[in-house]
């Protein structure tokens, strides 16, 4: 008897239907096909272990198990409970009604209970788009999938339970959860506040700048000047996330098994933090099945890269596309990937090995041209694409201990979402655009016109500065961001000197 059952395979952040058809006939022996690797090869002794400890048996007779499309590479051991539920079914030891109803998912354990599996939301999102009434997927996994309306989400702890589901001998009620409400409950909740940086007002109205435009920031300061501590509190004043944009994140988190057990919807932008050994491939994403990296991981939030020049060059050199882009596409000889990273980069870094040059107070140790030398670890085209170089200078003992309330991350959030808001209007046309740092260089000219009188400071700029194109359209483009908080209409002198006080590391002479 052929019995069909079916489950799902992730591919990139979107997952692909399954059928695994299990045919039990005359014969001996057990055949897997349909490309499984290892892992699913495995299955066997896994579901043979299980049946038995709920008192069923495995079928001494030629078991075929095929997992279609045949062409399509299945990975991972989440095919455990379909081909468990197609076995029993196809050697007729129990009949399942509504089998076809659902697609199954989930890894057994040796004594039959469910284990949780990765990539369970884009699964869930193919269930319901097929028309499946419901998903039966292990418990720990239910929370993350009842995202998905209209979809009957199914929670098991073991194969016992999911095969009395099927025969209708056990009753489970679907797990349904108020996406809305968990999204909105969690938006307002920043893990930091702005309002706990004493002094730095400078460098939180670069910060500022950067939330309204989408714009990178590059941070050059000695050690203990609180560079990190201001780039863990920008995503609490990003705009908050949209629905649609937590969901994608929710699905890139899916995918590389980050979201954590009983987790649900993401609320809070992503801020990722690697350490400055992370590999090219962990960045940006790849391995033989390719999995997301850190840049797709921050998608609509923030990656933070603190002592840029001590990341090996390989590593930085492979961002350069993708800041561009805002995706990053594996290649492989068979399958070619798309991941989304559309994120806002935060660097930081000392101005020298030793931390100490330019410092007000202390005096740099480090020898002539070491300096230099230490720089140029960062190289130029992908400086070219921070928009924001902002000198941080260690915090004075008076602001220190200074009983002024600083301004609350609310406070300035309010200030970037009226800015978010002019660019809205201003791209509704460009459904690709929705921030200034995004626009096209034709765009620019279009939409960062400037007067006489800043034409003059911007050339006079280029020349003393040696300023690149790149470097052109990024001064533009930060200018406009600021005319858009001063909410003006168009781009004053004031506005473009700013923006150009943002290059610090093009100055003549910077280091030395």
């Amino acid at each position: 008897m052929v019995a069909k059952t079916f489950g799902s395979a992730v591919s990139g952040v979107d997952a692909n239907l399954i059928t695994i058809e299990v045919n039990v006939g005359q014969g001996t022996n057990f055949f897997m096909v349909g490309l499984p690797d290892s892992a699913v090869k495995e299955s066997q002794q896994r579901v043979e272990s299980a049946l038995k400890y709920f008192g069923y048996r495995m079928p001494r007779q030629r078991v075929v198990v095929n997992l279609a499309p045949a062409d399509l590479r299945k990975e991972g051991s989440a095919y455990d409970l379909p081909i468990a539920m197609g076995i029993l079914q196809a050697s007729e030891q129990v009949s399942f009604p509504t089998l076809d109803q659902y697609v199954l998912m989930g890894e057994l354990s040796l004594d039959g209970k469910l284990r949780p599996i990765k990539g369970v939301l884009p699964i869930a999102i193919e269930a319901r788009k097929r028309g499946f009434k419901g998903f039966i997927l292990p418990l720990e996994n239910a929370k993350e999938a009842s995202i998905v309306n209209s979809l009957d989400i199914i929670g098991v702890e073991t194969l016992d339970q999911a095969s009395d589901f099927l025969q209708g001998h056990l009753q489970i009620e679907p797990l349904v959860t108020d996406t809305r409400e968990i999204f909105y409950q969690g938006i307002d909740t920043p893990e930091f506040d702005f309002a706990d940086v004493q002094g730095q007002e400078n460098i939180k109205r670069a910060m500022e700048i950067a939330a309204a435009g989408g714009h990178n920031v590059i941070m050059i300061g000695p050690p203990g000047a609180g560079k990190t501590m201001l780039a863990k509190r920008l995503p609490s004043i990003l705009p908050p996330l949209s629905l649609q944009e937590a969901l994608e994140a929710t699905k890139i988190h899916s995918v590389a098994g980050r979201l954590g057990k009983h987790a649900s919807l993401l609320a809070q932008r992503p801020f990722r933090s690697p350490h400055h050994t992370i590999s090219d491939v962990a960045l940006v994403g790849g391995g033989g099945n390719p999995q997301p990296g850190e840049i797709s991981l921050a998608h609509h939030g923030v990656l933070f890269l603190d002592e840029l020049p001590e990341f090996k060059r390989s590593v930085l050199e492979v961002m350069r596309q993708p800041l561009e882009e805002r995706k990053v596409t594996i290649s492989r000889a068979k399958v070619s990937v798309d991941f989304p990273a559309n994120f806002m980069l935060i660097a930081s870094m000392n101005p020298c090995p030793c931390g100490y040059y330019n410092h007000p107070e202390k005096e740099c140790v480090c020898g002539p041209g070491i300096v230099q030398r230490y720089l140029n670890k960062v190289s130029g085209p992908l400086l070219d694409r921070i928009d924001l170089h902002v000198e941080v200078t260690p915090v004075r003992f008076e602001e220190m201990t200074s009983t002024r309330k600083s301004e609350s991350s609310k406070d300035i959030r309010e200030r970037v979402i009226k800015g978010r808001e002019r660019q809205k209007i201003r791209f509704e046309n460009n459904p690709e655009v929705f921030c200034n740092a995004m626009m096209p260089s034709h765009q620019v000219k279009q939409v960062c016109q400037i007067s006489e009188a800043g034409k003059t400071l911007l050339k006079t700029a280029m020349e003393r500065l040696g300023l690149s194109a790149r470097a052109y359209d990024r001064i533009l483009k930060v200018a406009r961001t600021i005319a858009d908080i001063a909410e003006s209409e168009d781009i004053r002198v004031e506005h473009l000197a700013e923006a150009i006080q943002y290059r610090s590391l093009d100055r003549e002479g910077w280091a030395g």
